[in-house]
């Protein structure tokens, strides 16, 4: 463990007594001078006696000296540096340390640093880890990671070339270039630069491999050293390059994440991700200047979201508008928000975006760059390995494989578990890999099959929703649901992506796929009924009649209606049940008539009609014994036992909601139809005077609602109870399921 206890005598002593004087820790001298704490520890015991000027400036700064002390620390530092020889001194021989190795950071240190990165801004939290990987034990190796343009070459460059004093024996510096087109160099020219700089003539240098890195591990072990090996391919390509001293440390950057050299070097990764807005803008400033990205901030935000925080990306942008000082931030803005444009845009030269992308994509296995492009036909944000799966006409667990693969070189992010994403650029630069029209149509046949599995594990029993498509696409593998919380998680992780897959398949006119996508959803519809669902029930709509499908047009229109009712519409809602049901009775489709007639009732109801309600529900309840079917039997008489309980029939309702209730054959379960059958027998309870059991029942639907996730039926159902019951828990119950609710799963 370091002391920080100075030798006697020299720069270390005096440094060590100014500090202890003015009563700061090494840390707080470290951050108040922009050096490090292991810099400063190694000056106060003497390994770096004699610094650098502009290094002993900043401590006597930060240390608030006169003018004398401050001169007195400048003259000491100065007796420590090592003067240049006046004759020309043997060459080392292989083995020994070079001149000076131990002389502190100064002129005759080896330092083969590319210079400092330009306009460099933000990333602290970035450089505090790198601090700490690199100052963790013996030898530390620090793996730093990100995806191609991140900037982890500046980001390493950058802490470098702040922390030189704490490298006194010298900085070493390698591109490996294992993402360039320019090949990457061979092991032994690396090496035979890295001993030249220590000092060892070209002709003492072995023929082999194997005895350079032996030699340059042997020149290292007692020297401290900073080795940089930028844009590493793999861990086997570093390991040679390894120094073999305790003081050195090791830098490596790859868009990899070597998980390799974790293993076996305990490398610390340190992760590089895309920049926020505000350091984005602070970029574009550093290349544009301040004024010009002060005129328009708005357009220097803008600009900074369309490049997704990627410094490259940024850069290149930047780039454009200097040479171009008349142009407007926001003309760049607008050019960049075409999509079809913006890679295009991102490129100079032979430097941009998509160049770094290919690159990234030449080093993976031919069937991992095949999933690649396919999965930039996939319409959504994230994909699960079953989506992935059907792009690219796989099994789950080779597309799974993939997905790791391509995450592993940060071409795909996980954001949780069993689901991908992608930067924006990289979904763009995905999307422009030529694989024909067939992945969307799997993908979109995909959503269907797996929408029929959630429907049928939600809502057990019922009908299925439609035929599949003549030309359907059956994935290799259907996800299966083994419970409805299973199939509710699918819904609420997939109803963006699947209201994406909607759009991209009306889109692309695919008809017949769109308004099946949206009929899958309808469990999710009656969950949250107040969430917004017309638009997608009129583009399903418009499908199904660009699609000629009267069967699909009818259980659109139905939906559609019932949705309508709820937001109050009623007299759009009339209209759309009337054609709904014609269409039903003119096909011969008794179940679609029924269920056709049990909506109209409700908007029958609505409009202030609950006998002739009552009649339409009656009729639906015919239909469907007359078909057979018990699903939709059920669903009429729980309608029918609603219109008579609202009428205060609370007889008749009673009978008819326990008569329906007596369908469920499927005990300890929870579905939207029982939720709503329990809530009209403890109205119907509490109307006949039965205030006890009423309660009871009524409280029973609304848990039964609140551990299905149904919350409506639970505002409901706890409306109604705070009307007759006492209990202070439900007030709280009630801003609970109110809250759910409204908040967007």
């Amino acid at each position: 463990m370091d002391t920080g206890t100075p030798v006697t005598g020299g720069f270390g002593t005096l440094l060590h007594r100014l500090r202890t004087e003015a009563g700061l820790s090494q840390e707080e001298l470290a951050h108040a001078a922009g050096v490090s704490v292991r810099a400063l520890s190694y000056m106060e015991r003497g390994h770096s006696r004699g610094p650098q000027r502009r290094t002993v400036q900043a401590l006597a700064a930060a240390l608030g000296l006169d003018e004398a002390s401050a001169r007195e620390l400048e003259h000491t530092a100065s007796l420590g540096r090592p003067r240049r020889a006046r004759t020309m001194e043997a060459p080392p021989t292989p083995g020994a340390p070079a001149a000076g190795a131990h002389t502190g950071a100064h002129t005759g240190a080896p330092d083969l640093l590319p210079r400092a990165p330009r306009g460099f801004h933000g990333r602290a939290a970035e450089l505090d880890a790198l601090t700490r990987a690199t100052t963790a034990g013996e030898a530390p190796v620090c793996l730093v990671v990100g995806p191609a343009g991140v900037g982890k070459t500046a980001l390493v460059l950058h802490w470098a070339h702040h922390d030189r004093a704490a490298f006194p024996d010298g900085r070493l510096y390698a591109d490996l270039r294992g993402f360039g087109d320019t090949g990457e160099p061979a092991l032994m020219e690396v090496l035979r630069e890295f001993l030249v700089a220590l000092g060892v003539p070209h002709g003492r240098i072995p023929e082999s491999a194997n005895g350079a890195a032996a030699l340059f591990r042997s020149l290292a072990a007692d020297r401290r050293l900073l080795v940089v090996l930028d844009n590493a391919r793999d861990s086997e390509q570093v390991r040679p390059l390894l120094p073999g001293g305790r003081g050195c440390v090791t830098v490596v950057t790859s868009r990899h994440r070597l998980p390799g050299l974790i293993v076996t070097d305990t490398a610390r990764p340190v992760a590089v991700d895309v920049l926020g807005p505000e350091d984005g803008t602070m970029l574009l400033a550093g290349v544009l200047g301040r004024e010009r990205v002060r005129a328009e901030p708005v357009a220097a935000r803008r600009l900074a979201e369309l490049c997704g925080g990627l410094p490259l990306a940024l850069r290149v942008a930047a780039a454009r508008l200097a040479q171009r000082p008349g142009w407007s931030l926001d003309a760049m803005a607008a050019e960049l928000s075409d999509e079809t444009r913006r890679l295009s845009l991102l490129d100079v030269e032979d430097t941009g975006v998509r160049a770094a992308l290919r690159v990234t994509l030449q080093q993976l296995p031919p069937h991992v760059s095949r999933q690649f492009a396919h999965l930039g036909r996939h319409p959504g944000t994230q994909v699960d390995r079953y989506a992935a799966a059907a792009l690219a006409d796989t099994d789950p667990a080779a597309a799974e494989a993939s997905l790791e693969r391509l995450a592993v070189a940060h071409l795909v992010t996980e954001t949780a578990s069993g689901r991908w994403t992608m930067h924006d650029l990289v979904r763009l630069y995905a999307r422009s890999l030529d694989v024909g029209p067939e992945p969307l149509k799997r993908v979109l046949d995909h959503y269907i099959a797996t929408g029929l599995a959630a429907v049928a594990a939600a809502e057990p029993g019922n009908e299925g929703c439609f035929p599949l498509p003549a030309d359907h696409l059956p994935p290799v593998a259907v996800r299966e649901f083994g419970d409805r919380s299973a199939a509710v998680a699918w819904y609420a992780a997939e109803r963006d992506d699947l209201t994406l897959a909607v759009a991209a398949a009306h889109t692309a006119g695919l008809h017949g796929r769109t308004w099946r996508i949206v009929l899958t959803l309808w469990p999710l519809i009656v969950w949250r009924v107040r969430d917004g669902w017309v638009p997608l029930l009129e583009t399903a709509l418009e499908a199904a009649r660009a699609d000629a499908d009267q069967h699909g047009e009818s259980r659109v229109l139905n939906v559609l209606g019932w949705v309508l009712i709820e937001e109050g519409r009623v007299e759009e809602a009339l209209t759309h049940l009337g054609a709904a049901s014609a269409l039903a009775s003119r096909a011969g489709d008794t179940v679609a008539e029924a269920n056709a007639l049990i909506v109209l009732a409700m908007a029958q109801a609505a409009h202030g009609g609950l006998d002739e309600a009552a009649q339409g529900c009656e009729r639906a309840v015919g239909l469907a014994r007359r078909a057979g079917d018990r699903t939709i039997e059920r669903l009429a008489l729980q309608h029918l036992a609603r219109h008579r309980a609202d009428a205060g029939n609370w007889r008749r309702a009673l009978d008819t909601a326990t008569e329906a209730l007596a369908f469920d054959d499927r005990p300890g379960t929870a579905d939207v139809p029982r939720i709503l059958l329990l809530m009209v027998r403890g109205e119907s309870l509490l109307g006949l005077g039965n205030e006890a059991e009423g309660i009871a029942q009524l409280d029973l639907a609304a848990r039964e609602a609140e551990s299905s996730g149904y919350e409506d039926g639970a505002v409901r159902a706890l409306e109604v109870l705070m009307k007759v019951s006492a209990d202070a828990g439900l007030r709280a119950r009630y801003d609970a399921a109110v809250a759910r609710l409204t908040t967007r799963t």
